[in-house]
């Protein structure tokens, strides 16, 4: 170690001479108490430099908090001459430093060493500015401190009751300074600005910013607090049902049935909007009594919503006729012939009454749109009216059947 002189001594540029003390992601303001934990050898051997004097060091921030040996390029000029309070040595080789922070200084240049940082430096001091500005900056971070405070509960409450006993600008920017919750970066900025005026801008700004998010993340904690209280609140609802329905005989019959719905929903080849609506009917079902009609009307729903061939193609039956046929004319087409509307044999619809076979069948039934259709009453033969072209006749073209309302494609 360096004699004790050294510490105090006198360059030719009036810089003292002191060790330096690089911290990693922290900057120590002016008035600010706090403790640090040392672990890397150099800077142990700074501090026992220090506690064998004065107890005076100069404490720099690393421009990058990963690097484990930083040089001195690796470290701003600006930092904070403290005064050490207390130094405890733990069991692990750290060692646990209590600080207060006094004044700025500046590194003016270092000294080559191996094994701590030393440097010349001296002492900045703050300057102010307009009076009354000054006045107005300190009454709006004051008050814009409290609102702070009130949104961030890691900042004790006495707090506010000391910041307000604090009349010297130069020291409320520091101490306002030292309890945001900023980036490393923004806060060096602030220890770097001498001009209070300034500097309490700089503060002020923070402190909206910080509101500001503040108060999004108190939306997001409300409405995620309420998201989970109804989640929990249709847990416990669910479970009382479950339990009612236990007591009533009626739970394991009933989630059978709902499981195999669920699968039969999950096996068919459903549209996007079908199996929607599947699974909303079971989801409805859920909530019902097992012997309500309503609960008896969705079950029916989905049993005829899942009977459907849905992604099946069906073909025609042998045998089937289309409307429109006849063997010797062919098939008719719209605007064919002298009538406006296709007629049915009536022979061959006997032929086939009297066969027994199945009924006749609209022409180009696949490729036509669903509209309404009426059969007269013929005189002697069956003619069809439709409300669209391309009608179809009724089952086995008997004229004394009651005529039926039928949906059928048409062009």
């Amino acid at each position: 170690m360096s004699d004790s002189n050294d510490v105090k001594a006198k360059v030719e540029t009036g810089g003292q001479l002191a060790p330096v003390l690089p911290l990693r992601d922290i900057v120590v303001f002016p008035h600010m108490i706090v403790p640090l934990f040392v672990g890397r050898e150099k800077s142990v051997r700074a501090l026992e430099e220090v506690m064998n004097d004065e107890k005076q060091i100069l404490l720099l921030t690393q421009k990058n908090a990963a690097d484990d040996d930083p040089t001195p390029e690796a470290l701003h000029t600006v930092g904070t001459m403290p005064t050490v309070l207390q130094l405890l040595k733990l069991p692990d080789q750290t060692v646990r430093v209590l600080v207060e922070g006094k004044s700025r200084a500046r590194a003016v240049d270092f000294v080559p060493r191996t094994d701590f940082f030393q440097a010349h430096i001296e002492r900045i001091d703050d300057h102010g500015g307009d009076a009354k500005e000054t006045e107005a900056l300190v009454r709006t971070v004051k008050a814009n401190f409290e609102n702070y405070i009130k949104l961030n509960k890691k900042v004790p409450a006495e707090t506010l009751a000391s910041l307000a006993q604090i009349e010297d600008p130069a020291k409320l920017s520091d101490m306002v300074a030292s309890h945001l919750s900023v980036k490393i970066a923004d806060r060096q900025q602030l220890l770097e600005t001498l001009n209070t005026v300034e500097r309490l801008e700089r503060v002020l700004s923070l402190i909206e910013g910080e509101i500001g998010v503040l108060q999004v993340e108190r939306k997001i904690r409300t409405r995620v607090k309420r998201q989970m209280e109804k989640t929990q609140r249709e847990y416990y609802l669910n479970e009382q049902l479950k339990a009612i329905q236990k007591e009533l005989g009626e739970g394991e019959e009933g989630r059978d049935e709902l499981n195999e719905l669920e699968e039969r929903i999950r096996k068919t080849k459903l549209s996007k909007e079908a199996r929607e609506k599947a699974q909303n009917e079971v989801k409805k079902l859920r909530q019902m009594s097992p012997m309500s009609a309503e609960a008896t009307v969705v079950r029916n729903y989905l049993d005829w919503l899942l009977s459907l061939p849905w992604g099946k193609k069906i073909e025609s039956q042998e045998g089937h006729r289309t409307c429109g046929e006849d063997s010797a004319r062919g098939p008719l087409r719209p605007g064919q012939g002298q009538g406006t509307h296709p007629r049915i044999s009536r022979r061959a619809a006997a032929r086939r009454q009297d066969e027994g076979t199945d009924p006749l069948l609209c022409g180009s039934a696949r490729r036509r749109q669903d509209v309404p259709w009426q059969v007269d009453r013929p005189g002697d033969g069956t003619r069809i009216r439709p409300h669209e072209p391309w009608g179809c006749a009724r089952r086995g073209g008997d004229p004394r059947a009651p005529a039926h309302l039928y949906r059928i494609d048409a062009g």
